[in-house]
């Protein structure tokens, strides 16, 4: 019930772990929630800077999963998933990686995201 109202107030929720990731990707396959994901660095200003749109962005999609993750902190997800910039904003299906966005552009962000959970069979807006 808890996960549901995070999900629900659609705040960001940050990845620390493995099992944090596996988690959260896992609960939000099985209830069909589209996921983004910000991978950042605590170095690197331009992802800082998109902290705040990230978190923009999370209260503006309500059934969409928003995860934020320090490539430097859980450094074997982002080598799995390839990342290789920050910012990167990964929208996921399934689990499965469905777009890769490169770099702090908000307007592209923006519209690959809106274009990607309008796509989502599964979504429902609010």
């Amino acid at each position: 019930m808890e996960h549901k109202e995070q999900l629900k107030k659609s705040k960001v929720i940050k990845i620390d772990s493995i099992k944090s990731w596996e988690h959260h990707i896992s609960h939000a396959t099985n209830q069909n929630y589209p996921v983004v994901v910000h991978f950042t660095a605590f170095w690197c200003v331009p992802s800082i800077v998109m902290n705040p749109f990230f978190q923009e962005l999370a209260s503006t999609y309500q059934n969409v999963l928003f995860l934020t993750l320090d490539v430097d902190e859980v450094k074997e997800i982002a080598s799995k998933l390839e990342i290789k910039a920050m910012p990167t904003f990964l929208l996921l299906s399934g689990g499965a990686p469905v777009d890769k966005i490169v770099g702090a552009n908000p307007d592209e962000i923006r519209k690959r995201i809106d274009e990607f959970i309008h796509s989502t069979p599964t979504y429902k807006s609010v």
